[in-house]
């Protein structure tokens, strides 16, 4: 913290920061003084531990007894607990702390009159200044303090919800008529850095038509986070569930009944916690929202609490998915029937659809062949090539293909593909597609 130069001002800032007390830890190693003569577990022996030798046995009784006040025994054991450091003890905040986005700054300011003068009408603002904007906290303009008696002062409170990082000034102003009658303009700046608390690193992969999405959260602070939520929500067109491994249902389906749900906690200087998420598009291909080549998948809620209670928010921005291939033609199989024959031919009901803006065809559709000497179980019925009209800007047309299979078995539907015949243009082929071929 700084302040500007004063020079003869009757009035002073005098600002404190408002948070929790810390756990006072007393650091000095405690011991068991049996330890250092006997194994730690010799009193889970009962014969082992009536067999002490005399001046041993005496000396551990005198260990436990808490009226013995000397300064070696200050150090050592009364209770398993006491190996921790902690003493009950709370202790108040020395030093202006660290400060976190998404926390709530809390400020006790004193406004002191160190003269022998009583100051009056005393106009007193508060105000939060970034690199970007200036939050007003606090204004008397309008109902000014009558009086700071000689001596006195005029104490209050502000908050300011953290939600920029870098450099903040906390800047305090009084106007004020002096002893003397003169109108004096008092400013005082107090700076801080604001940090970051948590990371949030994330993975996308697509496995077929679902997306998971994998968010590592790290903990950046000299303290535990115990996180309340950390909910994902998804962009409109997107529906996301939570996963986790130690249960059977998703995360945000909770069992009936559950009131409380137990925080989770990353600990302080590096911890990290790992969530996952399966999204799934809510929409059909044609409806989906297409963003400049990206796919916009949602943010991040996330609120979380220190060891003693205190309350932290932040919101991430957008998470992009993989990037959108738009395809100008789409060829896709809508039906197949459930039952095929042995060198019985069947009918595969297909759709091409057309997403550019302008028409395109005439078509042609055939049966490629990936290797000259790879055989083909599955082939068409009739003519190899089968011709398509032309199909107008953002529109569809549905037929059907001919096939015969020419072995038992589970077999694939493979390299069904899609020419433009003006354009001389072959698109890709549409992914092999399983069967099932019964015998007569």
């Amino acid at each position: 913290m700084s302040t500007t130069q004063q020079g003869t001002h009757s009035l002073a800032f005098r600002v404190m920061r408002l948070c929790k007390p810390s756990f006072h830890v007393e650091p000095p190693f405690r011991l068991d003084p049996a330890d250092l003569f006997v194994g730690e577990d010799i009193f889970d022996d009962a014969l082992a531990a009536s067999n002490l030798p005399p001046l041993l046995s005496s000396y551990v009784s005198k260990s436990t007894d808490s009226s013995d006040l000397t300064y070696g025994n200050r150090f050592l054991l009364h209770h398993p607990s006491d190996a921790m450091g902690f003493s009950g003890l709370l202790v108040l905040p020395q030093a202006f702390g660290a400060i976190y986005l998404g926390e709530t700054f809390c400020s006790y300011i004193s406004i002191n009159n160190s003269s022998n003068f009583e100051v009056r009408d005393v106009i007193i603002k508060a105000e939060i200044q970034t690199e970007r904007q200036r939050i007003l906290l606090l204004d008397t303009s309008k109902s000014p303090v009558e009086s700071i008696r000689a001596g006195g002062r005029y104490d209050f409170i502000v908050e300011h919800d953290v939600k920029e990082l870098g450099a903040h000034t906390l800047v305090c102003t009084a106007l004020y008529n002096d002893g003397d009658g003169e109108r004096k303009y008092l400013p005082q700046f107090f700076k801080f850095i604001v940090a970051n608390p948590l990371s949030v690193r994330t993975k996308v992969r697509v496995v077929k038509e679902t997306t998971y999405l994998e968010a590592c959260i790290e903990n950046h602070t000299k303290s535990n986070l115990y996180m309340d939520q950390v909910e994902f929500e998804p962009a409109p067109h997107w529906s996301a569930t939570a996963l986790k491994a130690d249960e059977l249902h998703p995360a945000d389906n909770p069992p009936t009944g559950e009131i409380f749900k137990q925080p989770i906690l990353i600990r302080s200087g590096g911890g990290v916690y790992n969530y996952l998420y399966q999204l799934k598009s809510s929409s059909d291909g044609s409806a989906q929202v297409k963003v400049e080549g990206t796919n916009i998948l949602g943010k991040f809620q996330i609120t979380w609490r220190t060891n003693l209670g205190e309350p932290g928010r932040l919101q991430t921005q957008q998470i992009l998915g993989n990037p959108i291939t738009c395809k100008e033609i789409e060829l896709q199989i809508l039906e197949i029937p459930s039952l095929i024959n042995l060198d019985r031919p069947f009918s595969v009901h297909l759709n091409l659809t057309n997403h550019t803006d302008r028409e395109l065809g005439p078509f042609e559709v055939w049966l490629s062949q990936n290797s000259a000497h790879q055989e083909k179980i599955v082939m068409i019925n009739g003519l190899q090539t089968m011709a398509l009209p032309q199909v107008e800007a953002s529109g569809s047309t549905d037929f059907h293909l001919n096939l015969i299979a020419t072995k038992v078995g589970v077999q694939k539907i493979s390299g069904i593909t899609v020419s433009d015949t003006r354009d001389k243009k072959t698109y890709d082929s549409l992914p092999d597609v399983e069967i099932f071929v019964e015998s007569d």
